[in-house]
Formats: structure tokens, C-alpha cells, sequence
């Protein structure tokens, strides 16, 4: 019978690690991917206050608010970059930065 520490067991749980220096290293890779994170959130926040301009400029213009030829674009853009996933992403992304106008 193995006998588990309480903070052998918080580890594990927080990690999955089975070691302190798994664990360690673990939390700093955590910590620098929220922080990550964080930028690409600001990132996304800061495109779509972007598209809004160009939104408004090309609705202003008497424009459609959607150009669909530069969605096109975007999205081969992140497909070429990250695969098929990155197709979802943008599509994502995309999403977010329409119809704010």
C-alpha cells in the first residue's frame, strides 16, 4: 500500500504531475500560456475595434457591412499558417469582429 501526501496529491491534481520537478515545470508552461493568453485576447480585442472602423468606412461609403472576398482571404490565411484548424479559428474570429457597427 503507497501512502500519499496531501501535497503529493494537490500536485497531482493541479498538474497531473508525479514529481516537484514536473510540477514546477508544469506551472511556469501554465503561467506563461495564460499570460499568452491574455495578449491574444488584447490582440483580437484591438482587431475588433479595427474591423469596426472599416466596417463603418465601407457601410458609410454605401458598402455591404461583410466583404466576403477578404473573409476568404483571412480564412486561407490561418489555414495556410495552422491547418484545418486554423480555418475554425478564424472563422471564430471573424465572428467576432462583424456586425459591430
Amino acid at each position: 500500500m503507497t501512502t500519499t501526501t496531501h501535497t503529493e496529491q494537490t500536485r497531482t491534481e493541479k498538474t497531473g504531475a508525479r514529481t516537484d520537478e514536473a510540477a514546477a515545470l508544469i506551472g511556469g508552461a501554465r503561467e506563461r500560456i495564460d499570460a499568452l493568453d491574455d495578449r491574444i485576447i488584447g490582440l483580437i480585442q484591438e482587431r475588433m475595434a479595427v474591423s469596426a472602423v472599416i466596417q463603418e468606412a465601407r457601410i458609410g461609403s454605401g458598402g455591404r457591412r461583410v466583404n466576403l472576398a477578404r473573409e476568404m482571404e483571412v480564412l486561407g490565411h490561418y489555414r495556410d499558417a495552422l491547418g484545418k484548424p486554423g480555418t475554425a479559428l478564424a472563422m471564430t474570429m471573424l465572428e467576432l469582429c462583424r456586425g459591430r457597427v
